[in-house]
């Protein structure tokens, strides 16, 4: 393959290549948003990233030469596979040059190791569980990423499906501007919601961020537990993801519902620092940290993050009033347009809420998967 070598990251300098190869991917790409080097490198840290604790990943550089051409991560998240009884090796933090050979031999990369410990499907990207950032942008290229949020070159849908891979589900991100049309519709039901019930609404306390972190995974997981790919935050994923927040948050755009004194429901809005770090060219120091700091009042957009009802709560009109309080909050601060993602194509009920508040479809994303070990194989084994 004219001298095309796959080399697992071992040492520091391979791991440095690894993190710094996007930039010869995107050198061109006036949409792309660079990653802060540092957050990388403390995410791939087994020591730092508690996902790691349920985990197992191997980094993997392809070259030709003395020339990086890719990068691949293959990751077994034990959580994922025991909860939903699969045994699933993950692809991600995928980038390559336009070539299909180089494609093609990562992915074989992955696939062999995880076909030696025991998988017997691919599936991906996630970034690195689908708790991150996950999928290839399929369709929304003219415009950046918001932020946490992938982004590639158009060319990697071609790569994947030249590799055998196929589509496993799509995920939709919904664009709202600040004077939608079914503003004043949506309040008229949120009024009637609103004396019919006796929900509250609170914001949550950044000095307290691990307890009110907590009680986000708590609502998260009950919320979306039977979501497809679903896989339950821990209490220290929680935590990891708590620290790296209460530097970015918004308090006023963390909003907890509560009910009787306990809260069943929250909504996250992250602004949409992309903004900002996008001129950062992935070096938040020396000067970094001081322009986030000089123009956090210039960023335009929010990314509704995540939201989340307890099951005995739901259907109960509860999702329009977080939604408003978030937006009503979002205007006041001057937010020009949110983004609502990510949100499963085939989840039916989320999207029509989407549609109903002004939300459209204006980005779409594919995650992929192959089988590599035949279903009867596979049950044949399970059985030794």
């Amino acid at each position: 393959m004219n001298n095309l070598v796959i080399k697992e990251v071992e040492t520091g300098r391979e791991l440095k290549a690894f993190i710094n190869f996007p930039w010869q991917v995107y050198q061109n790409d006036s949409n792309w948003v660079p990653p802060l080097r540092l957050e990388m490198k403390e995410r791939l840290n087994r020591k730092k990233n508690p996902f790691f604790e349920h985990a197992e990943i191997a980094l993997f550089l392809a070259r030709r030469g003395q020339q990086v051409v890719g990068r691949i991560a293959a990751i077994i998240d034990f959580n994922h596979n025991e909860y939903h009884q699969e045994k699933v090796v993950f692809f991600g933090l995928y980038e390559s040059l336009n070539d299909e050979q180089v494609a093609r031999l990562l992915i074989e990369t992955v696939i062999d190791w995880g076909e030696k410990r025991g998988m017997e499907s691919l599936r991906g990207p996630v970034n690195l569980s689908m708790n991150d950032e996950c999928a290839f942008l399929l369709e929304g290229f003219d415009r950046p990423p918001a932020i946490m949020m992938p982004y590639n070159p158009p060319y990697y849908i071609e790569l994947m499906e030249k590799c055998g891979l196929t589509k496993a589900k799509d995920l939709y991100a919904y664009f709202m501007d600040r004077d939608h049309e079914t503003r004043e519709k949506v309040k008229s039901v949120v009024d009637k919601i609103r004396q019919a019930t006796s929900f509250r609404m609170r914001t949550a306390n950044l000095k307290k961020i691990q307890e009110e972190a907590r009680k986000i995974a708590y609502i998260y997981n009950q919320a979306w537990a039977k979501n497809w790919g679903f896989v339950p935050w821990t209490d220290n994923e929680m935590k990891f993801m708590g620290k790296t927040l209460k530097a970015f948050a918004d308090p006023d755009l963390v909003i907890f519902a509560t009910h009787n004194g306990q809260d069943v429901g929250f909504a996250f809005g992250l602004p949409n620092y992309n903004e900002i770090t996008k001129s950062l060219n992935g070096r938040l120091f020396p000067l970094g940290v001081f322009k986030l700091l000089l123009n956090k009042r210039k960023i335009t957009g929010m990314r509704a993050l995540v939201f989340g009802v307890l099951p005995h709560y739901q259907r109960t009109g509860l999702s329009y009033l977080l939604y408003d309080e978030l937006e009503t909050r979002a205007r006041a601060k001057g937010y020009q347009w949110a983004e609502t993602s990510w949100q499963l194509e085939d989840n039916d009920a989320i999207n029509r809420f989407t549609t109903s508040i002004g939300g459209r479809i204006y980005k779409k994303y594919r995650i992929y998967e192959k089988r590599f070990i035949p279903v009867n194989q596979g049950e044949k084994n399970e059985n030794i």
